[in-house]
């Protein structure tokens, strides 16, 4: 529950939320739109320039795109690890300086072995800036951190939609300006986080470890041995299979690429019209144990209507608006959670963790529902399954809700003495 004015501030258009956070969070937001822009502008093309433009076959096109998933999802907690250590603003700039590098060698690359490290340091990039970034925005925020991050997914969406738009007009004239306009894109985001972003260090409330234990050890200690953190990292994962089926099942489902575009059109619309009226809908009436199930049962019930419906476009795009709905009411308090789950502490460790989790089940997923789809053709059978997922991913979140395990004390929700500007 939330009082008067905590609600009042979800009924704001996005610009005047933004300008009631400090500078720092200002740019965060300003941080992720631009990380999404340059990416996505980018990304989407790269398969069909390496396959048309430089003739390369499947299965180095694959091994290409292959690399940056396995560096990015690998190397997630190695990154999130270094941010609790060195401070979030290094790893930051790190991160974007490192993506401006990749997105350049992509630009004059031929060779599928210079492809190849490009596309790691694009990946390597995204493992570092990830978990600094969210840790440093949770940090930042305090007791605003559900507000923030439904403010930080309207301007992620909002990449999202704008980065193809651009990527499609820059790539008609040639991939290698795509790939020069997006570097620098990354270059100025680099310079402006070096200038303008103001230091914070690490918040280690308290209970460090013992000092003979080894300060490393104790962080990886901290974080594995969290067992709440990891019941509720698994249960989330289900969420991630379902949404990436925007990506994989309903682009497969439908005919054309127009009914393609129009699915991520419809899903980056919800969730730039719908996020702030729904995050503060959920904050005036629920806990947030029970956003957590109901935006897990909502992604499953998605999947209902394509299992009633089958191809038919316009129960495709139904599917994916309620998924952009489900994935409005969970992100504020998933990323809040693993706040709280970590008690303050090694918070970006805590993120990296949770990134490489939920994207090994991405990748386990993915597989799973390929191989129900070569099995099953376009049944209801794939879409039940999935929805089942989600059904069940909810059933678990509840179960951890009741035993009262996610109702951990907050330590880390005010600023930390140990930021300074």
């Amino acid at each position: 529950m939330t009082t008067a004015t905590e609600s009042s501030r979800g009924q704001g258009g996005i610009w005047k939320q933004s300008r009631s956070f400090d500078p720092a969070v200002r740019l965060l937001f300003l941080n992720q739109l631009t990380i999404n822009l340059g990416f996505y502008m980018l990304m989407p093309y790269l398969a069909a320039h390496l396959a048309d433009g430089l003739g390369m076959a499947a299965w180095s096109v694959g091994l290409v795109l292959g690399a940056r998933n396995l560096s990015q999802q690998g190397m997630f907690l190695v990154g999130g690890a270094l941010a609790d250590r060195l401070g979030f603003k290094p790893l930051i700039v790190a991160g974007c300086a490192l993506r401006t590098v990749g997105f350049g060698a992509l630009a004059f690359a031929q060779s599928l072995p210079m492809l190849i490290a490009a596309s790691l340091a694009t990946g390597l990039a995204g493992a570092l800036f990830n978990p600094a970034v969210r840790a440093y925005l949770a940090a930042e925020a305090g007791e605003r951190r559900v507000e923030a991050f439904a403010l930080f997914n309207t301007y992620y969406q909002a990449g999202i939609l704008l980065g193809p738009l651009v990527g499609v007009a820059l790539t008609g004239v040639s991939f290698r300006l795509t790939c020069v306009v997006a570097a620098v894109l990354f270059a100025g985001l680099t310079a402006v986080q070096l200038r303008h972003l103001p230091v914070r260090r690490r918040a280690e409330a308290a209970r460090e470890p013992d000092p003979a234990d080894g300060v490393a050890r104790g962080q990886f200690r901290t974080v594995l041995t969290n067992r709440v953190f990891w019941l509720f990292s698994l249960a989330m994962t289900g969420s991630y299979v379902l949404s990436f089926q925007v990506y994989l099942a309903l682009p497969l489902a439908v005919d054309g690429t127009a009914a393609t575009t129009a699915l991520f059109v419809v899903s980056a619309l919800v969730a730039l019209a719908g996020q702030l009226r729904i995050t503060a809908w959920c904050k005036a009436r629920l806990s947030r144990e029970r956003c957590l199930v109901l935006g897990l049962a909502l992604m499953g019930a998605a999947f209902l209507v394509p299992a009633a419906t089958g191809r038919a476009l316009v129960g495709l795009l139904l599917c994916a608006a309620v998924l952009a709905v489900a994935n409005a009411v969970l992100y504020p308090y998933e990323m809040d959670t693993v706040v709280a789950l970590s008690e303050g502490r090694w918070v970006a460790t805590h993120y990296g963790l949770y990134n490489t989790v939920c994207g090994i089940g991405i990748t386990l997923g993915n597989l799973g529902t390929g191989a129900l789809l070569d099995v099953t053709g376009w049944s209801a059978t794939p879409w039940l399954v999935l929805c089942a997922v989600g059904l069940g991913c909810a059933a678990a979140m509840a179960a951890l809700a009741r035993g009262g395990r996610l109702a951990v004390r907050r330590t880390a929700d005010a600023r930390s003495p140990g930021a300074t500007a």
